[in-house]
């Protein structure tokens, strides 16, 4: 089963490569999508793919990178759309 969510995710995830790691993350676990830097200094990723494959996306993205610090991620599980080809950073 295909999934598709919308993540906000919190604390400190500019300028340490989150975006980076997580389509790294993301192409390894076949999942399709994008990430972005927003201007209240949280990220913005849109992700796509088998329902096993974006749980284990989700659980890396609440820790991300050795540098970042997650403090929360606020999640909505969307309508699957198949709009993406792959994961690119915005």
């Amino acid at each position: 089963m295909k999934k598709r969510f919308h993540l906000l995710i919190y604390g400190q995830v500019q300028g340490v490569a989150f975006r980076a790691e997580a389509r790294a993350e993301a192409t390894a676990l076949g999942i399709t999508g994008s990430a972005r830097n927003l201007a209240n200094g949280s990220v913005e990723i849109v992700c796509e793919g088998e329902s096993p494959m974006i749980d284990e996306f989700i659980r890396w993205c609440r820790h991300g990178p050795p540098l970042a610090e997650v403090e929360r991620i606020d999640m909505t599980e969307e309508q699957y759309a198949g709009e993406f080809d792959h994961f690119d950073i915005l």
